[in-house]
């Protein structure tokens, strides 16, 4: 199952342009895995200080396919594409008009929230995402 949320591309997600800022596009894909993590009942303050977990980004490839502009309506949907022990990986894919305009794999670590050290995944958040498993 995919988790969806819709966004709109505002000025201040633009250059002088009117074109998104690329940076943007990452952000928006930020936005939309809190709301998946907010939609499995935990918060990321939750994660940290009932927890004592976090999830910090190993590694993200993103592939830019298509320009957004101001204004334009984009949908976004966000899929758990790998778990294992103590990382996982999410897809997240922005369409506009239901054309695929950009694509990210992000790789998290779960890590202690005082250490900063990687943790192994509880299996109650595990169980949580598997809902969103591809």
């Amino acid at each position: 199952m995919q988790h969806h949320v819709s966004y709109r591309v505002y000025f201040e997600d633009t250059d002088a342009g009117g074109v998104m800022y690329h940076g943007n596009y990452i952000a928006f894909c930020e936005r939309a895995r809190t709301e998946l993590l907010l939609d499995t009942g935990y918060t990321n303050r939750d994660l940290k200080d009932d927890v004592g977990i976090l999830f910090v980004v190993r590694h993200m490839d993103v592939n830019y396919l298509k320009p957004l502009l101001l204004e334009d309506k984009v949908d976004i949907y966000t899929s758990l594409h790998h778990i294992k022990n103590s990382s996982l990986i999410f897809k997240h894919i922005i369409k506009k008009d239901d054309v695929i305009v950009f694509e990210n794999d992000v790789t998290l670590v779960c890590v202690d929230a005082k250490t900063v050290r990687p943790v192994k995944i509880p299996e109650d958040i595990k169980s949580r995402f598997s809902d969103y498993t591809e």
